[in-house]
């Protein structure tokens, strides 16, 4: 049985992307190039926040729609994650974790969506 939710900190998604947003910031804490670091951390924190602020508003449309914003926002991480290796910015090794989960996480969201969308007109 899943655990009821009562506030977006309980939402797994919510959970994996700010952990996700939180590695991000240790792996580039060297990075000199200060505007694409800086890109790729807007990106992260852009992803929990928008699932939170999302939960908060009063209608299922409106979260559904910050759900996309959150959707969107992942998708612009990876992208900025791939420029950044191909920088040689991250190691191959942690690219290819980080990437694996902000996969995840847009899968999480997908579903979210889904669910929202079914159950929650």
């Amino acid at each position: 049985m899943k655990a009821k939710v009562l506030k977006f900190e309980d939402l797994i998604v919510w959970q994996n992307a700010m952990d996700l947003s939180v590695d991000i910031y240790r792996v580039l804490n060297g990075c000199k190039d200060y505007g694409l670091k800086d890109q790729i951390c807007r990106a992260s924190v852009s992803v929990p926040s928008n699932i939170a602020e999302g939960f908060e508003r009063q209608y299922n449309k409106e979260f559904v729609q910050f759900l996309y914003y959150a959707k969107g926002s992942i998708a612009e991480l990876r992208t900025q994650l791939v420029i950044a290796y191909k920088l040689k910015y991250i190691e191959k090794m942690i690219f290819e974790k980080l990437i694996e989960r902000s996969r995840m996480i847009s899968a999480q969201l997908f579903q979210l969506i889904k669910t929202r969308k079914e159950k929650f007109k």
